[in-house]
């Protein structure tokens, strides 16, 4: 993969990515202009790209140092409880969470910290079955040794020209990004767990009857579990009773079918945040109240996103909304992310998630937020800007590996000029700036020249003609057989495995094709295969993964704690609450729509290998434990299950709880080191006093971790 047709390294015209958009005579792509909307973002977002390079060829880290702030490192930054920036609130001594800098503990207890990462630190290893204890950061963590590059540079497959013999920050598509990394040592190792092959059946109930799961793994062999696992955020016993209930087929047809599902509590409690209502017009007319409310548009979408990942019924909808963010990125955080961000994630997005491609990147490609976010906006017939025309090629469509060559991008970058964003900020093909000649692109071609009268003045009929030829285009790369592989290999790494089986990657890419690019039978193709249910444990969670699966494992609630003081009359408790979560994943840099560059989030466990988020991690699993957060209502530790009179059964009884299965009897015998305790002894609904500590231990064990 992504050896052949690689395109050289070129030079960019001289705009370049141009980071501030002049988009508007409002002032919002002002240099000079305040932040828009109280933008108050802790790593200090300059917006965009340099003017001068594609930030992914200038330097060695990825990002132009022209004036641009590089994103958050993926690892640890504190924010409290009350949210980024702000103290934590005063506890009484001798009540909270133990830190983690705690292994002299008295009474014969194992050190937390140790055995957090006993637990934790094995979730990658135990999905590739190699036989370390735990990453070598991890190991690092603790001065048992100095900590090393988990994801090394070494050349496994004979040529550094390939993206796994490149550093993961020079590569420069989504594709190539999980190759990158997965061409690392311990890529290698998972690369020996994964299913080889497999076939398809009659159903997905089917399938997980007759198919036997032989990897190596810790999570129990169970395909209602496994579903649940891999088809929502978490699994938690309401989706699992309901799987039940309907059958694995039953589950499965009424999830992709998410607009008979009633919405969520939380999903009507979005309300409250006053900008996901309104349209672009809306936006732009209603600036200065908004920013007196301190509403930040662009940071709305997000948290929007986040409630309905915790609390939505429509979860593997949101999955899809989720893989599609990394898929066709656009990210939240750019200048006119705050106007443009939430019509694209209504119109575009979730529009299309579980209906058809081609239609998701034709409406894409007519969307202002796309538009200005990749300098269409800017591309006329005597001054051409490529950008969108490279990335719908390289990252939206076909692939760096699909064919295409710097020629096609040139083609197609004049077919697409003269489409743009208005002084009211609505889409408009300006006729007099499109580039007339013929194109051919990848096999496609087009005479591109019409019978228009005035260019100046064309009719609404003469612009749908240049408009149908580029949306001719755009669906011909969308339907392209490179497209239909690129799109299959993604599902199958997000939904089965890093390394997915070549077997399951034809198999989808086969159904896109016959059914010219609607997803919903491209799913079900996956979900009758065998190579899905087989993949138990072979996915690991990224930290927004991890972090979501906490809040619903934990069963947190929308609604505010009895104990909770308002103290803002700006915001809800609820609108606060989705802030202090977005917050926590701008600290571990994984949110939704927070990648700067239109490449997206890496697909792979790899890539998220640092001991500072897993850390941060178990961190905010104590503190929505311990429901230290008022704005939810949180259930008490102690209440989450009906407590056995043994600790050995209580911890078997919370596991079963929290993470669906029984641990393993190390794991288990861990948990009550933490204690300080024997399985035999007789313990209180409190674990003694220890019930947070060990609700927590069992979140950071290998079972929460895996998916």
């Amino acid at each position: 993969m992504a050896d052949q047709n690689v395109p050289p390294r070129r030079p960019r015209d001289d705009r370049g990515w141009d980071g501030r958009q002049h988009h508007t005579s409002d002032g919002y792509g002002d240099h000079n202009a305040s932040a828009p909307y109280g933008y108050d973002s802790p790593q200090g977002y300059q917006g965009g790209y340099s003017a001068q390079a594609d930030p992914r060829e200038q330097y060695a880290d990825g990002y132009a140092h022209s004036g641009q702030q590089a994103p958050a490192p993926r690892g640890p930054q504190w924010v409290g409880p009350e949210g980024l920036g702000r103290p934590a609130p005063a506890r009484p001594a001798g009540t909270g969470l133990p830190t983690l800098d705690d292994d002299n503990e008295p009474d014969g207890k194992v050190g937390r910290r140790k055995a957090l990462a006993v637990l934790g630190g094995t979730a990658a290893v135990v999905a590739g079955g190699a036989a370390l204890a735990m990453t070598p950061q991890v190991r690092g963590l603790f001065g048992d040794e100095a900590a090393a590059d988990a994801t090394g540079n070494t050349v496994t497959d004979g040529t550094a020209a390939r993206p796994s013999g490149q550093q993961p920050s020079t590569v420069r598509t989504y594709t190539e990004q999980n190759e990158s990394y997965m061409g690392s040592r311990a890529g290698e190792a998972l690369k020996k767990n994964a299913p080889a092959g497999g076939r398809i059946f009659s159903g997905p109930a089917a399938a997980a009857a007759e198919t036997k799961v032989t990897v190596k793994t810790v999570l129990a062999k169970d395909p209602i579990l496994h579903l649940a696992r891999r088809a929502t955020f978490g699994a938690t016993p309401a989706v699992v009773a309901d799987i039940k209930k309907q059958g694995i087929d039953g589950w499965i047809r009424a999830q992709l079918d998410p607009d008979k599902i009633e919405p969520s509590k939380a999903e009507l409690k979005i309300a409250e945040l006053p900008t996901q209502k309104l349209s672009v017009t809306q936006l732009r007319d209603q600036r200065d109240k908004l920013n007196e409310m301190g509403a930040q548009p662009e940071r709305e979408v997000v948290d929007a996103t986040l409630a309905r990942q915790i609390w939505s019924k429509r979860q593997l909808f949101e999955v899809m909304v989720d893989f599609w963010n990394d898929f066709l990125h656009v990210a939240a955080e750019f200048d006119g992310g705050e106007v443009y961000r939430t019509s694209f994630d209504q119109n575009v997005v979730r529009k299309h998630a579980l209906g058809s491609y081609p239609e998701m990147l034709v409406a894409a490609n007519k969307h202002p937020a796309l538009l200005i976010y990749l300098n269409q906006k800017d591309s006329r017939k005597d001054a051409i800007n490529e950008n969108l025309a490279r990335e719908n090629l390289e990252l939206y469509s076909v692939g760096v590996d699909g064919g295409y060559t710097e020629k096609d991008v040139r083609q197609a970058a004049m077919l697409q000029t003269g489409r743009g964003v208005d002084d009211k900020g609505q889409y408009v093909l300006r006729v007099n700036q499109h580039f007339m000649g013929k194109v051919k692109i990848l096999g496609f071609t087009h005479a591109n020249t019409f019978a228009i009268k005035d260019v100046n003045n064309p009719t609404a009929k003469e612009i749908a003609a240049v408009d149908a030829a580029i949306d001719k285009y755009i669906t011909y790369i969308a339907l392209h057989p490179s497209t239909a592989k690129y799109v299959a290999q993604s599902l199958a790494t997000r939904f089965v495995s890093d390394t997915p089986p070549k077997s399951l990657v034809d198999r989808l890419a086969k159904a896109y094709t016959t059914n010219k690019g609607m997803i919903k039978p491209v799913l079900m193709t996956l979900f009758s295969s065998s190579e899905f249910w087989a993949a138990v444990g072979q996915k690991v969670r990224r930290p927004l993964e991890y972090m979501v699966a906490t809040y619903r494992a934990a069963g947190v609630a929308p609604d505010p704690s009895p104990k909770h003081n308002n103290g803002d009359n700006k915001r809800t408790p609820f609108a606060r609450g989705l802030r202090q979560i977005s917050d926590k994943l701008h600290e571990l840099g994984h949110y939704p729509m927070g990648q700067p560059t239109p490449d997206g989030y890496p697909d792979v466990y790899i890539a998220w290998t640092s001991a500072g988020a897993m850390v941060n991690g178990w961190n905010e699993a104590g503190e929505v434990i311990s429901g230290y957060r008022t704005v939810f209502t949180y259930t008490p530790a102690e209440k989450l299950v009906k407590a056995p009179g043994t600790a050995g059964a209580y911890v078997d009884a919370l596991s079963l709880r929290l993470v669906g299965q029984k641990l393993s009897t190390r794991e288990k015998n861990l948990i009550l080191g933490v204690a300080g305790v024997p399985a035999t002894a007789k313990v209180d609904a409190t674990f003694n006093g220890a019930i947070t500590a060990v609700a927590r231990a069992i979140l950071a064990s290998p079972q929460h971790h895996l998916r």
